[in-house]
């Protein structure tokens, strides 16, 4: 049975010293790299301000609008995941990126690293939560006992009956560790959520960090109290030196003792835009490394970083770079993964040194790196100062990447989201402030009634999900016939590759397969499926907004010239971070010497195995079957329904609006000349402007929007001497 989610309230005071640890230190170079990002902060700014104008007139209903419209501004925070290999200093960079040297522990032990969520700059509620902490619920963690995760359920699978052994144990002595630190409490514990109104060291280390073991039970170091069932971890900082809310996940990757996390790791990718890869300089990327970049090739190219760190610990780092860059574009050509990743090198090391401004403390062996690097830049002063270390740890150079990423690609779409909808409320105020002025110039208006006007809209509503639902079962028809072939024809040769490796080489020597031709397939499908999924959504929001134009000219009985609703950009779809799933053929030839030698009679193999690898991937392909096209669904659907819904109660609001006196009319806009008003729509149509409506090439790179003509008025005046 699954826990009761419980929770928790701290009544502890603010930690008190906020001004380092937590609070993210604040010097002149932090902000290096991030004029992408104060651009963005700038142009976020200039269409709050616009929507505040707009808030000001039109009535309560318009102010209502706009108050949405700017909270969905502030609510705008990018995430970026953070994934690794085991030693890269992964969690030393995220700390260095925030400011905060010392905010994780950077010795997790990976047995109990946890998923932690930095929420930087979030604007927060005095009752909301600083620290928020996710266990293990009863059915993961039961899971993880019996079967001894999916790490054991694969041993079990390949037959590797020594290691299932292995891994029992460990569970096992995991398990009984973590009942001696929490006692009784331990079963009650799963599938709680505790959250604290503060946040300082001895917390995050009692929820993230492994302690001591007790030998005493009735010892209580609060050290690693809860690692153990630590599921997630969401805290909320202030970073001065980052100029917009963000959210940094520090994940553990793949490497993880059991693959708990693993599916965690892959969640966050699904809900993050950009992931930046965290390599050692020492080892780089390869074939060790297969698990990560299974991870990040189904990840858009554009929207992966490489960082390469711990660059302090090369000899010769102003050379070896170059060497590795190149090995890790040549290691991820040989195995399918991205090709044209941006790899940046730097130092965590010397990041958080410089934010301490200590740099005269650098060890010497990483000072003599830091010389040979800066030197190879041809900046061979910056080691002399904190700036110039900065600098030289990559990290302002992170930042300008992710920034431009950001800018280009969610930036951008919550700018044209909110600029759109603005000019939708923005051309019906318009709408009903010209057509009051006709009816009181004694212009004969036949209005549509409030009761057709609910008929239409519910009918044009039922008719455009209808039709968006269509187009999509079309589409997910036609794919889950293509991932279907794509698994069956997977099967069948990799059955007969193993009947033609028996035939030719006995059963003395281990057969193995790579199921990353699988992983291509189906990955190709889905992208597919997602650029014909935007232009199918795209055509319906396109014929949507057509139609409330048309029903806008009905309503008012009058021509609206130049008078065009605004639809909605076709959503972004998540990739298919599934397919980066370990399977059993993924796993060490060790793993299959149990399997292989329990096995009599060629066809016998063939059987069992087509057995085993359908049931693998079984839930690889049903994912990519139910779960991703469903996501495509819900987003794409709720987007429309959302848009809708915004267009109802702004056609409502206009039809009221278009019964008003003069006086009301004037007393809403607060001006009570016809130019005076034009005017006002004239500048707010210009800064609400977006990127012409012209469909941009579905694989090329976000632009930044441009400024087109704003839409003709409806009633245009025209004033003598009138000049830009």
């Amino acid at each position: 049975m699954r826990a009761e989610c419980i929770r928790v309230e701290a009544s502890e005071p603010v930690a008190a010293d906020l001004s380092g640890t937590r609070q993210g230190i604040k010097r002149g170079f932090s902000q290096r790299g991030m004029g992408s990002l104060l651009e963005l902060k700038d142009d976020l700014f200039d269409v709050q301000h616009s929507i505040e104008d707009l808030k000001s007139f039109g009535g309560a209903e318009v102010a209502k609008k706009a108050e949405k419209l700017i909270r969905s501004l502030k609510d705008f925070k990018p995430s970026i995941t953070m994934i690794g290999q085991i030693k890269s200093g992964k969690t030393s960079l995220v700390n260095a990126m925030v400011g905060m040297p010392d905010l994780l522990p950077a010795d997790v032990n990976p047995w109990t690293s946890v998923v932690t969520s930095l929420h930087l700059n979030t604007p927060l509620k005095d009752d909301d939560p600083r620290a928020s902490f996710q266990f293990f619920d009863q059915d993961e963690w039961e899971h993880l006992v019996e079967k001894g995760g999916r790490l054991g359920e694969l041993s079990s699978r390949a037959g590797a009956d020594e290691e299932t052994q292995k891994v029992r144990e460990q569970v096992l002595e995991m398990r009984e560790k973590s009942k001696a630190r929490l006692g009784r409490k331990f079963e009650l514990l799963l599938g709680q959520t505790h959250n604290y109104k503060y946040l300082d060291d001895a917390l995050v280390q009692r929820y993230v960090c492994m302690g001591d073991d007790f030998g005493d039970p009735e010892m209580h170091d609060p050290q690693g109290q809860f690692a153990d069932i630590t599921k997630s971890a969401d805290l909320f900082l202030n970073a001065p030196g980052i100029p917009i809310p963000m959210c940094i996940r520090d994940t553990p990757g793949v490497n993880d003792t059991f693959m708990m996390r693993e599916q965690v790791t892959i969640n966050a990718l699904r809900s993050s835009r950009i992931c930046v890869v965290v390599l050692s300089a020492t080892q780089a990327l390869n074939s060790v490394d297969l698990g990560l970049i299974r991870l990040i090739a189904n990840v858009k190219s554009r929207e992966v970083i490489i960082f390469v760190n711990r660059i302090d610990e090369l000899a010769n780092p102003a050379t070896e770079v170059q060497e590795i860059e190149e090995s890790i574009h040549r290691t991820l050509a040989e195995h399918n993964g991205p090709a044209n990743l941006k790899v940046l090198f730097g130092s965590a090391y010397w990041g958080n040194m410089a934010l301490k401004d200590e740099v005269d403390h650098i060890v010497p062996d990483s000072a003599a790196a830091l010389e040979d690097y800066a030197g190879g830049l041809g900046q061979p002063d910056a080691p002399q100062s904190a700036a110039g270390v900065w600098e030289m740890s990559g990290i302002p150079q992170l930042f300008t990447e992710i920034g431009d990423r950001v800018v280009a690609g969610e930036g951008r779409e919550i700018l044209s989201s909110v600029r759109r909808r603005a000019l939708n409320h923005l051309q019906g105020l318009q709408a009903s402030c010209s057509v009051v002025s006709l009816r009181l110039d004694d212009t004969e208006l036949e209005m549509m009634d409030s009761d057709t006007l609910a008929q239409t809209l519910e009918q044009n509503e039922e008719r455009l999900i209808s039709e968006l639902d269509r187009k999509l079962n079309e589409l997910f028809q036609s794919y889950e016939q293509r991932v279907d072939q794509a698994h069956k024809r997977f099967l069948d040769r990799a059955v007969e590759s193993l009947l033609h490796h028996l035939e030719r080489k006995g059963q003395e020597e281990l057969w193995q397969y790579s199921p990353d031709g699988l992983r291509v397939l189906l990955r190709s499908s889905y992208h597919m499926l997602s650029r014909k999924a935007e232009k199918a959504t795209r055509e319906v929001f396109s014929t949507g907004s057509a139609s409330i134009t048309e029903t806008y000219q009905n309503m008012l009985s009058v021509t609206l010239d130049g008078f065009k609703v605004t639809p909605p950009e076709a959503p972004s779809f998540p990739p298919p971070a599934t397919l980066g799933q370990t399977i059993a053929l993924d796993m060490q030839t060790s793993w299959w010497s149990g399997w292989w030698q329990r096995r009599k009679g060629y066809r016998s193999y063939a059987d069992e195995f087509h057995k085993l690898i359908e049931a693998e991937t079984a839930p690889m392909i049903t994912d990519m079957k139910v779960t991703q096209t469903e996501d495509i669904r819900k987003i794409a659907i709720a987007e429309l329904t959302e848009f809708l819904a915004e267009q109802r109660s702004i056609l409502t609001d206009v039809s009221q609006k278009s019964l008003i006196s003069r006086d009301e009319l004037n007393n809403l806009f607060g001006i009570t000349e016809q130019q005076e008003r034009d005017a006002l729509f004239e500048i707010l149509f210009e800064e609400f402007a977006v990127d012409d409506l012209v469909l941009e090439e579905e694989d090329s790179r976000p632009k930044r929007p441009a400024r087109p003509t704003r839409p003709v008025a409806i009633t245009e005046v025209t004033q003598p001497g009138d000049q830009e």
